[in-house]
């Protein structure tokens, strides 16, 4: 079978043209593209994905529940009958919570493993090491967490929030019903500036101000110098774009410095369930949360979600989490672009490569952008931007309870769409071929 296709494809190379008018179906420019190279799947072998997180160091306390629920929903889709058939395979690499790691294993599983896509990472410094890789090797990366946005990438689907859907409705959240007055704390990478970037403009909005701004490093864990300035400026809440084992030690000192959260509560873009789990549930009592997703979410797919995770292989960790949904609902609409790309092809897998997934998972044949059910996503019905290709959702807000879970104290009452340049517009559009600049010109890849 490979020897045939490949000597029918360099025959044919001459004939393009006359495939592309006599087979109009067929993606001719991806077809032009894996000639000549080894195809990133065969047809009578299994389908190779990668799953890039930290099983180990400070990052792991969030990444390695990401890569037990990935492992969970390829489990899931493999009992189902796996995609038109053909199993899925996952390559699993721990990247040590360590950013070169990053880079040197992005770079072992598009080249070494030759998976055809590769789903990971929990910081936007990690996906920033990995996406220079990505686009050298025209690959696709699903990145399943918040981000601070600012981008237009060609190589890269994300299933998390955008500032636009996430501290845009928690800044005046908290104005309205804790005060004007706020201190900002972030681990000391792009997402938390970038994001508090994003604060500061819905806070003006809101009719608040800012007190202070401190970052401390990546797995930092010394807050007390914060708490002191805290202390002196009095905000009425605190707004935390802390991560990892860092947010843990936050919220642990919060306590020991003698701050209560019914009287300066924190505001967080990640502090989830895992994390309270983490730090004792008392450290994580009375806080809040801005994510698509909780737990607690009240419908049938949720609770089938949560009872059959948990009750896996995969469930040790004993709770569900927005980042888990996000990497959950990544690898379902991975399989949908896969699905599409076979389509595309005829049924010949040999011919899908990576940017054809993508690709097809936009507005393939005025079909729309792929897309997840309420009977399918935990947190209802998304669908991926067919410009940015980013996901439209529905924020949510939840106050952390003494058991550790969330109660949803507002919710949006349509979707949200994402947009990268919420608070850049001079910069341009974001569209699926590269970032619209006012002055007419298009720019790809703009990271």
């Amino acid at each position: 079978m490979r020897v045939n296709r490949r000597t029918i494809l360099k025959g044919a190379l001459a004939g393009t043209a006359g495939i592309a008018a006599a087979f109009p179906h067929i993606y001719v420019k991806d077809f032009g593209q894996a000639w000549g190279a080894k195809p990133w799947i065969y047809n009578d072998e299994d389908i190779k994905v990668g799953l890039l997180w930290s099983q180990t160091g400070n990052l792991s306390v969030v990444e390695n529940d990401s890569t037990q629920v990935s492992l969970y929903a390829i489990d899931e889709i493999n009992a189902a009958g796996g995609i038109a058939g053909k199993m899925v395979e996952p390559v699993v690499v721990d990247a040590k919570s360590d950013i070169k790691v990053y880079s040197e294993k992005i770079t072992q599983l598009i080249l070494r493993d030759r998976v055809v896509s590769v789903h990971g990472s929990y910081t936007s410094a990690s996906r920033r090491a990995v996406m220079p890789i990505v686009m050298k090797w025209d690959h696709l990366y699903y990145y399943p967490t918040c981000y601070e946005g600012r981008e237009c990438m060609q190589n890269i689907i994300n299933t998390g929030p955008l500032a636009n859907q996430h501290s845009y409705d928690l800044v005046p959240f908290m104005v309205e019903n804790f005060g004007p007055k706020t201190y900002l704390v972030g681990s000391n990478y792009i997402w938390p500036k970038e994001s508090n970037k994003n604060v500061k403009v819905w806070l003006e909005r809101a009719g608040g101000e800012v007190l202070g701004e401190d970052y401390i490093p990546l797995g930092g864990s010394e807050f007390a110098p914060v708490f002191n300035k805290i202390r002196q400026q009095q905000p009425d809440w605190i707004m935390s774009t802390v991560v990892g084992d860092s947010d843990i030690a936050l919220h642990r000192q919060f306590l020991q410095e003698g701050f209560k959260s019914d009287k300066t509560p924190i505001a967080s873009l990640t502090t989830g369930e895992i994390e309270t789990r983490a730090m004792g549930n008392e450290a994580g009592a009375g806080h809040f949360l801005s994510a698509p997703y909780f737990q607690t979410l009240q419908n049938p797919t949720n609770e089938k979600f949560v009872e059959g995770y948990l009750g896996s292989q995969y469930g040790g960790g004993g709770v569900t989490h927005y980042n888990m949904e996000e990497t959950y609902l990544g690898i379902y609409v991975w399989k949908r672009g896969v699905e599409r790309a076979l389509e595309e092809t005829g049924g010949d897998w040999e011919a899908i490569t990576p940017r054809m997934i993508r690709d097809v998972s936009g507005n393939w044949r005025d079909q729309g952008p792929v897309g997840l059910t309420a009977e399918e996503s935990p947190e209802g019905k998304v669908w991926i931007d067919p410009d940015n290709f980013n996901i439209w959702l529905k924020p949510k807000i939840g106050q952390c309870g003494a058991d550790g879970q969330f109660t949803i104290v507002r919710q949006a009452d349509d979707h949200v769409g994402p947009d990268p340049y919420a608070i850049y517009p001079e910069r341009g559009v974001c569209k699926a071929d590269g970032l619209h600049r006012p002055d007419g010109s298009i720019q790809k890849d703009v990271l």
